[in-house]
């Protein structure tokens, strides 16, 4: 645009010289005897050629300054693009003209900073539990085959003593399958695209049987259940999914609430948007952990005790689960009380 406006300006000098000229020579009579008459009667014969001419070389010449430009202005932008991939630390400055070009370049840049930078935060958690798991893998292993080693050593052992230690054997092989199970989950989340079969359920009949189906692992723990479902609301989602979903979030509330304390799973409807609710009472969770709690492989007690063990997946495959049906999930953490909130479209 800006060689458009010098080449028309250009013109417009041409024209306006053209005229000035006529003019100043028209003061004088000029004689064939004179010098210039010659040249004179040459471009007053040929004056609508000789504009054309100079018309044309001076488009040509803003045509060349304005490739030349472009083609500055396309080696700025293929620098750019170098640095983008091999400067992560360093800005994006380009010329003026090309300032559009430059910011999305640093957006682009702070982009994949943003995404090189979690993905190597989930690959530093995932060789973290990793090691963890084959660690606590090795602990109850030792222990099945020290205890299975002595019941087969001393066949003279008591009844008491025998049943003693197979019980031990046994809670440790369960401790091992569940981290083994830990293993297989990583495996899965890692390699599976998820996809949905949709059926429409009752929800509240949903919520209310998978509640009574924790009673055993609510009494171990000394809590209670306590439901607020508004009945016969119906959703359309794929329903072994859907259970997956409510199964890791009451999960997630039993291991972190105080003993003693109650879990809540609330449910109601608002227009077209189903709202389940699972509130539990336990320390609350820092800010700064919040921002994480749904990204793989994330763990609040990162001491991984037996009591809170796992994969660290059960939130982020539920938040998967919840976005391909189109709904969302939050959750807030305050003086000593967490809500998960789940919002499903009707």
């Amino acid at each position: 645009m800006k060689y458009l406006g010098g080449l028309g300006f250009y013109i417009g000098v041409l024209i306006a010289a053209e005229v000035l000229g006529y003019l100043v020579l028209r003061q004088r009579v000029w004689q064939k005897t004179d010098s210039g008459w010659v040249l004179l009667h040459w471009l007053q014969d040929n004056v609508v050629l000789v504009t054309i001419i100079l018309c044309l070389l001076g488009g040509m010449v803003s045509a060349s300054l304005c490739i030349g430009e472009m083609l500055h202005y396309l080696k700025e932008v293929a620098w750019a693009s170098e640095q983008v991939i091999q400067e992560m630390e360093r800005p994006i400055v380009l010329s003026s003209p090309i300032k559009v070009i430059q910011d999305r370049l640093n957006a682009l840049r702070e982009q994949a900073m943003r995404k090189d930078y979690l993905a190597r935060e989930a690959e530093q958690r995932k060789n973290d539990l990793i090691v963890y798991l084959a660690h606590d893998l090795k602990t109850p292993l030792t222990s099945v085959i020290g205890y299975l080693s002595l019941l087969s050593e001393e066949p003279d052992l008591s009844r008491e003593q025998r049943s003693r230690y197979t019980g031990i054997a046994l809670d440790k092989a369960e401790h091992l399958e569940m981290l083994i199970n830990d293993f297989f989950e990583i495996t899965r989340f890692n390699l599976t695209v998820m996809t949905l079969e949709k059926e429409t359920i009752n929800l509240s009949l949903m919520l209310a049987q998978i509640a009574s189906e924790f009673e055993p692992i609510l009494a171990e723990k000394d809590l209670t259940c306590r439901t607020d479902l508004e009945p016969e609301v119906y959703v359309s989602c794929d329903t072994g999914k859907w259970e997956r979903v409510i199964d890791n979030l009451l999960r997630n509330a039993v291991n972190y609430s105080y003993s003693g304390s109650e879990v809540a799973v609330k449910l109601w409807t608002t227009e077209d948007i189903a709202v389940m609710q699972v509130i539990n009472h336990g320390r609350t969770i820092p800010k700064e952990k919040l921002e994480h709690i749904f990204e793989k492989f994330f763990r609040l007690d990162s001491s991984r005790s037996a009591a809170t063990g796992g994969a660290g997946l059960g939130l982020a495959i539920a938040k998967e689960i919840v976005t391909l049906h189109g709904g969302t999930i939050e959750v807030r953490s305050e003086q000593e009380v967490t809500v998960f909130t789940l919002k499903l479209p009707k």
